[in-house]
């Protein structure tokens, strides 16, 4: 059965900011967080001076490979600039949002044994970051590749051009790269697309064996022939291999929906990010360079981002956000209406979800939403009644997968 993540509106803080896990907790526990929270500055700090020492000491050679690891994507920017005019405008200074972009191409080394190449390529996974611009939360919203969306005129590959269209949201990276699906994104969503990164599957598995794997929680053992994968019930560190195939598997895990395997990914993630973020990883060079090798040789970006100081200048300001205001949600989505394959938005609620991102204001997410608590906060609940944050189906990077 496929349904769509419910939308409610909590009563919010008087400082408009949602209270993370332990709010009220005792001083020995802020004293815990506070003393993680300067472990990983601390660490993101030596990992930038191991870079800038290994320059200083005639290591200029490793800080070169890992910058040109990152490969530009001009042709991208090169054709957002041709419709500037036409993309939203950024209301918000300082606030960040990122195009995180997961293709299924099977071209390159690594890639071809996941099936032909085609000529295919789609966006396997899409995922809208936005970083709050006083970089105190991150949020994380996943597209699902089914949605019925208006696609614009795209350039190919080849040098034509394509007809606008009505199609599932992943034809845009097919038809047009990455530069159709920000542009499609923006016109979805009115967010305007500051950044964007493509990663392929070659390059999130070796992400994920760079930092020695990632944890995660299974409830029942998995055995799919499909995907090689084959795991048992209960607490599983995952390596690059069963990794891809954990996020990418449907009819065997869940419900088989797209949302379901949505949400997998996005506690996949946050147990990713957990594990780069620690001190096991962060204080010991000899870990460090092989993740940023991985992280770097797997990325296509915007020119921007193409290289080590602008990722830097991009992350420097998240080492501060706590895993529990690093939200994942999934954009609120039902079946469409003339094909339950098919995935249409649920409006107004993701409208009210946009609508908070452009204006850099907070949402709060919840495994379990009431059905019947979306009219919460609404107009018409009293003039002088502060607007709550509203609350969407989804996860924190805090969050034990295995609870």
């Amino acid at each position: 059965m496929r349904g769509g993540p419910a939308v409610t509106d909590t009563a919010g803080t008087p400082s408009g900011r949602t209270p993370g896990p332990g709010a009220g907790a005792s001083a020995t526990g802020d004293g815990l967080i506070r003393r993680r929270r300067r472990r990983w500055a601390e660490g993101a700090a030596l990992g930038v001076a191991i870079l800038v020492a290994a320059a200083a000491g005639g290591g200029w050679a490793v800080y070169a490979k890992l910058s040109a690891n990152i490969t530009a994507d001009d042709a991208a920017a090169a054709e957002l600039a041709r419709y500037e005019r036409e993309r939203p405008t950024a209301l918000v200074r300082d606030a960040q949002n990122i195009l995180l972009i997961g293709s299924d191409t099977r071209s390159g080394h690594g890639n071809d044994e996941y099936g032909r190449d085609l000529g295919s390529e789609r966006s396997d996974t899409t995922i809208l970051l936005h970083l709050a611009a006083d970089r105190r939360s991150a949020t994380a919203v996943s597209l699902p590749r089914d949605l019925m969306v208006d696609i614009p005129s795209c350039r190919r590959a080849d040098g034509s051009r394509s007809e606008p269209m009505f199609a599932m949201f992943n034809y845009a990276f097919q038809m047009g790269g990455s530069a159709c699906t920000i542009r499609t994104v923006e016109k979805l969503t009115d967010i305007r697309i500051d950044h964007h990164v493509v990663v392929d599957f070659r390059g999130f598995k070796e992400m994920v064996d760079a930092v020695d794997g990632v944890e995660v929680c299974l409830k029942e053992p998995i055995d799919d022939k499909a995907a090689r994968l084959r795991l048992p019930a209960g607490r599983v560190t995952l390596d690059g291999e069963q990794a891809l195939g954990y996020v990418r598997v449907r009819k065997s895990l869940g419900d088989g929906s797209d949302t379901d395997r949505m949400e997998r990914q996005q506690r996949f993630l946050g147990a990713l990010v957990n594990k780069v973020r620690s001190d096991d990883v962060l204080l010991n060079p000899v870990k460090l360079y092989p993740v940023l090798d991985a992280a770097t040789s797997a990325l296509t970006t915007d020119p921007e981002l193409a290289s080590l100081r602008g990722l830097y200048q991009l992350v420097r300001g998240l080492r501060d956000i706590p895993t529990e205001h690093v939200r994942f949600l999934t954009v609120p989505r039902e079946s469409y209406v003339y094909n339950a394959n098919r995935d249409q938005l649920v409006e107004p609620d993701a409208e009210k979800l946009f609508g908070r991102l452009r204006a850099d204001q907070p949402v709060a997410v919840a495994r379990k939403v009431s059905p019947d608590s979306h009219a919460a906060g609404r107009p018409g609940d009293g003039e002088n009644t502060p607007s709550p944050t509203p609350t969407f189906r989804g996860n924190t990077a805090a969050e034990d997968t295995c609870e």
